[in-house]
C-alpha cells in the first residue's frame, strides 16, 4: 500500500500506478449471511439427524435387549411354575426374578388364568386390575402374545413403553413385562443435552461472528461514508479556496493531483498518477525545474518545500500557483514522499501589482501635488514624503528614507528655519493644527496637520507666499477703497446737486419746448394764412397775364411784352407752386390731412401722375417710360398717392438733362407694391442722401446749378407715404442717376400677382433710326432696381437707404 493510499484511503494504486476507488459491494454481505444461514442449518440439521438417529438406535438396541430379557424373565417364571405349579408366586417377583430385572424402570405383570392381575412389580395401586387397564384396551399384545414379540405402545396413562406379552403355565395366565421409553432414552438424553449443549455454543459463537461481522461491516460502511462525505467537503474545500493536495513519490517519480488541482488547471480529473515529465512540462521555463527540488531534497539539503511557479492552464493562460509540502519518509514504501499543498495566487498576484501599481500612482500623485506633503505613523516614524518636502528642508532623497525618525530627519535638514508662526483663527487643538509659518527668505507658508486613525500625523505645507502679497494688496486696496468710497460720496452729493439743477433745467425745457410747439403752430398757421392771401392775387396775376397772352382783345404790340408776359406767367406759376407745397406741408404738420382709402387702381394712377408731367418732359426733350400692370391694386388716397409720385416725376423731370430719360416702374413684392421712379439725371451726393425728405432740405450741388425750389417736395412726399404706411428709399450716385422707391399696400389682384420685368413704352418720341444713348445703361439700371431689394440692390455708393420700409 503506497503512502497515497495511506494517505487519503479511498483508492488503491494498480501495478501501473493507476488508482480506483474501494468499493466492497452489497452482494458481499448478502453472501456472507447466506453463507452462515446455510451453515447453521446444516449445523442444525446435522445435529438433528445424528440425535435422531442415535434415538432410533439406542430403541433398537434397548428392544434387541429387552426382548432376551423378556425371554429370560419368562423362562424363569416358566420354571418356577413347573416346579411348582399349585402353589402361588408367595414371593414377591422380585425375589423372585434374575437380578436387575427390574432395573432401569422395567415392570412385570403376572396375571392369573382370568386375565386379573396376580402379581406386578413394583406393585400396583388398584386390585382386580386387568393387563388392559393397564396396556390400554386398544393393545393387540394381550391377544397376539408371543407372537406379536416386543412393540412399542402407549400406556393406559399416556407413557410410551416397550411391552411384550408371554404365556405361562396353567394356572397362571400371560406375564406382561413393559419398559418405559423414558428410561430407554434416559441416556440419549444426556447424549442429546450434550450435543444440544455443543450445538447451541457453536451457533451462538456463529452468530457472535455473522453479528460482529455485519456490525464491523456497517461500521465500516458507515466510515467509508463518513470518509466520503469528509472527502467531499474536503474537495470543495479545496476547491472554492483554489488548492489542491499533492504527494510526489520522489523515488518512482510518480505524482499524486487531488481533483481539485485539475480543476485549477482546467483539466480533466484522471484517475492516475502524473509522471515527473507530464508536470515539469506544465511549469513555466522561466520558474525553475522541479528536478533542481528533487535535488535538494533528495540530499536532504532541505526538509521542507515552499516555492512559487506559474502553470499552464487548459486555455493557454498561465496561473500563478504557490507549493508547500514537508518531506515524509514512509517505511512501507521505503522512499521519500513530498506531501503538501499548492494553493492558486494568481489573485494574490495581480493584486500585488496592482497594489504595486497603486502605490506608485500615489507616490507620484504625492510627489506632483504642488504642496509638501509628509506622512508619519504612531512612532514619529517617516512613511512618505513627496519632493516638495525635501525641497522645502533641504533634503536629499537618501537622507529622508520611510522609517527614519523624525528627530533624525529633522536634524538633516539644511534649509532656512521658520522665522515666527502665526496659529490660524480656526485651528483645533485635538487633532488637528492649522498655522501660517513665515520663512526667512521671505516666503509664507500654511501648515495643515491632522492625525490619522492609527496615531500618525499628516501634515500639508502650502505656499502661500502670492496669497500672502495678494492678501497685502487687498488692504493696500481696501485702504484705498475707503478713499474712493469718501470721493464717491463727496461726488454724489455734489451729483445731487446736479440733478437737481438738471431738474430746473428739464423744467425749464419743458416750458421753452412747449413755448417752441406754440410757435411753430403759430407759424403753421400763419404760413398757412400768408399762403392763402398770397394766392388770391397771386391767381389773378396769372390769370390775366394768361390772357393777355391770349390776346383776346388784340395784339399786344411789341414782342416784347409777349415774352414779359410769359416771364411773369412762369414767375407767378413756380410761386404758385411755392406757396402749395407750404400749404400742404402746414396742413401735414398740423395734422389736417386725412386719408380717403380705397382700392385704387394702380396703373390709372400712374398715368394721371405721368399725364401731369409729360409735358414739361417733351419739352426738355426727356423720354418718360411707364411699366404697369392694369391689374395691379393698392389701398390708399388716390389723390394723395399721384401727388406723392408727381413729387417723384417731378425732381426727376427737373434734374434730367436733355436727351435723358425718366422710368416709372410698378411691381408686386409680397404684400405691398412697389413703385420705381429711375432716372439718368445728375445724381445725389451720398452724404445728402441721410438728408433728404426734410423740409427745406436742398442738394448744395442744385443750388449751385441754379435749380431752385422751396425743398418741401420730398418732404410732403416722405409724409404722405408715412401717412400711408409705407416706405421710401432712395439710390443713388452721381452722374448715373437716382432711384427712388415708393412702397404702399397692396390690395386685391386680380390677376398673377408677380409682372414680368419686361421695359414698356407706354408713349415714345417719334421713330429715330437708332436708338437713344441712354438704352445700355437703362438695361442695367432696370436689372439692378427689379426685384426684392434686399436682394438685387447693391451695395456701396448706392446704398444710401435712408428708412428701412
Amino acid at each position: 500500500m503506497s503512502h497515497a493510499e495511506t494517505v487519503w484511503g479511498a483508492y488503491r494504486f494498480l501495478g501501473e500506478g493507476e488508482k480506483e476507488p474501494k468499493d466492497e459491494s452489497p452482494w458481499l454481505r448478502r453472501v456472507a449471511f447466506v453463507v452462515s444461514a446455510i451453515g447453521l442449518v446444516s449445523l442444525t440439521a446435522f445435529a438433528i439427524t445424528l440425535t435422531t438417529t442415535m434415538q432410533d438406535q439406542l430403541v433398537e438396541e434397548a428392544t434387541a435387549d429387552f426382548e432376551v430379557f423378556a425371554h429370560a424373565v419368562w423362562h424363569d417364571l416358566h420354571d418356577k411354575i413347573q416346579a411348582d405349579a399349585q402353589k402361588s408366586l408367595g414371593e414377591p417377583l422380585n425375589k423372585i426374578l434374575p437380578g436387575r430385572a427390574t432395573a432401569r424402570g422395567r415392570r412385570i405383570l403376572v396375571t392369573d388364568d382370568h386375565g386379573h392381575v396376580a402379581a406386578a412389580f413394583p406393585p400396583l395401586d388398584s386390585k382386580n386390575a386387568t393387563l388392559s387397564d393397564v396396556l390400554g384396551a386398544e393393545q393387540v399384545l394381550t391377544e397376539f402374545a408371543d407372537k406379536a414379540g416386543v412393540m412399542r405402545v402407549k400406556l393406559a396413562d399416556g407413557t410410551p413403553a416397550l411391552a411384550t406379552v408371554q404365556k405361562l403355565p396353567a394356572p397362571y395366565g400371560q406375564v406382561a413385562m413393559i419398559y418405559p421409553l423414558d428410561n430407554v432414552l434416559g441416556e440419549w438424553r444426556t447424549i442429546a443435552a450434550h450435543y444440544a449443549v455443543v450445538f447451541a455454543f457453536t451457533t451462538v459463537m456463529l452468530l457472535a461472528v455473522v453479528f460482529a461481522y455485519f456490525r464491523q461491516s456497517r461500521k465500516r460502511q458507515a466510515a467509508e461514508q463518513a470518509n466520503a462525505y469528509i472527502r467531499s467537503r474536503l474537495d470543495t474545500a479545496l476547491s472554492r479556496g483554489r488548492c489542491g493536495l499533492w504527494d510526489w513519490d520522489i523515488a518512482r517519480g510518480r505524482i499524486y493531483w487531488s481533483d481539485s488541482m485539475y480543476e485549477m488547471l482546467g483539466l480533466q480529473a484522471e484517475r492516475r498518477c502524473l509522471s515527473f515529465s507530464e508536470l515539469n512540462a506544465l511549469i513555466h521555463p522561466h520558474d525553475g525545474d522541479l528536478s533542481v527540488i528533487a535535488e535538494m531534497v533528495s540530499t536532504s539539503r532541505t526538509k521542507s518545500v515552499d516555492h512559487e511557479f506559474r502553470a499552464r492552464h487548459a486555455n493557454g493562460q498561465w496561473i500563478w500557483l504557490r507549493a508547500r509540502a514537508q518531506l515524509v519518509d514512509d517505511a512501507r514504501d521505503a522512499g521519500l514522499h513530498l506531501v503538501g499543498i499548492a494553493v492558486d495566487i494568481s489573485e494574490q498576484k495581480a493584486l500585488a501589482q496592482h497594489t504595486a501599481t497603486a502605490n506608485m500612482r500615489l507616490r507620484d500623485a504625492i510627489n506632483a501635488i504642488s504642496e509638501a506633503f509628509v506622512l508619519w505613523d504612531a512612532q514619529n516614524r517617516l512613511v512618505v514624503c513627496n519632493s516638495k518636502f525635501l525641497d522645502l528642508h533641504g533634503l536629499a532623497p537618501e537622507s529622508a528614507p520611510p522609517g527614519a525618525t523624525y528627530g533624525d530627519i529633522m536634524a538633516r535638514r539644511t534649509a532656512f528655519v521658520l522665522q515666527h508662526e502665526t496659529s490660524s483663527a480656526d485651528s483645533r487643538a485635538g487633532d488637528a493644527r492649522t498655522y501660517e509659518a513665515r520663512l526667512t527668505d521671505g516666503r509664507w507658508l500654511q501648515i495643515n496637520e491632522r492625525r490619522t486613525k492609527d496615531g500618525g500625523y499628516v501634515s500639508v505645507g502650502a505656499d502661500i507666499t502670492a496669497l500672502k502679497r495678494n492678501q497685502e494688496k487687498l488692504q493696500d486696496s481696501e485702504r484705498r477703497l475707503t478713499g474712493t468710497v469718501a470721493d464717491l460720496t463727496r461726488s454724489r452729493q455734489t451729483l445731487e446737486m446736479q440733478a437737481q439743477q438738471l431738474a430746473t433745467l428739464a423744467e425749464q425745457y419743458h416750458h421753452q419746448k412747449a413755448e417752441a410747439e406754440a410757435a411753430y403752430l403759430a407759424k403753421s398757421e400763419f404760413l398757412a394764412n400768408m399762403s392763402h392771401e398770397l394766392r388770391t392775387p397771386l391767381n389773378a396775376i396769372i390769370g390775366f397775364t394768361e390772357m393777355m397772352l391770349a390776346e383776346p382783345f388784340g395784339a399786344l404790340g411789341s414782342p416784347k411784352y409777349v415774352e414779359y408776359c410769359n416771364n411773369v406767367r412762369q414767375g407767378g406759376t413756380y410761386l404758385n407752386e411755392v406757396l402749395t407745397d407750404i400749404l400742404d406741408m402746414s396742413r401735414l404738420e398740423a395734422g389736417l390731412v386725412r386719408l380717403a382709402e380705397r382700392e385704387v387702381s394702380v396703373a390709372e394712377a400712374v398715368r394721371r401722375a405721368v399725364n401731369i408731367w409729360r409735358a414739361r418732359a417733351e419739352e426738355k426733350k426727356i423720354t418718360l417710360l411707364v411699366e404697369v400692370d392694369e391689374k395691379l391694386r393698392c389701398v390708399g388716397d388716390e389723390a394723395l398717392i399721384v401727388k406723392a409720385l408727381g413729387v417723384f416725376l417731378s425732381n426727376s423731370v427737373k434734374f434730367t438733362d436733355a436727351g435723358g430719360f425718366v422710368r416709372l416702374r410698378v411691381r408686386h413684392h409680397g404684400a405691398s407694391i412697389a413703385f420705381f421712379i429711375e432716372d439718368t439725371g445728375r445724381g445725389i451726393d451720398p452724404r445728402v442722401l441721410p438728408r433728404l425728405g426734410r423740409p427745406f432740405e436742398q442738394s448744395a450741388g442744385v443750388m449751385e446749378n441754379g435749380m431752385k425750389g422751396s425743398g418741401l417736395g420730398l418732404a410732403i412726399a416722405r409724409a404722405l407715404v408715412d401717412l400711408h404706411g409705407g416706405a421710401l428709399r432712395f439710390r443713388s450716385r452721381l452722374g448715373m442717376g437716382t432711384v427712388a422707391m415708393m412702397r404702399l399696400a397692396c390690395a386685391h389682384c386680380a390677376g398673377a400677382n408677380v409682372t414680368p420685368l419686361i421695359a414698356r413704352q407706354i408713349e415714345t418720341q417719334p421713330a429715330k433710326a437708332a436708338p437713344p444713348a441712354y438704352a445700355a445703361r437703362s438695361l442695367e439700371t432696370v436689372a439692378r432696381v427689379a426685384g426684392s431689394d434686399s436682394t438685387t440692390r447693391k451695395p456701396g455708393a448706392l446704398s444710401s437707404i435712408r428708412r428701412a420700409p
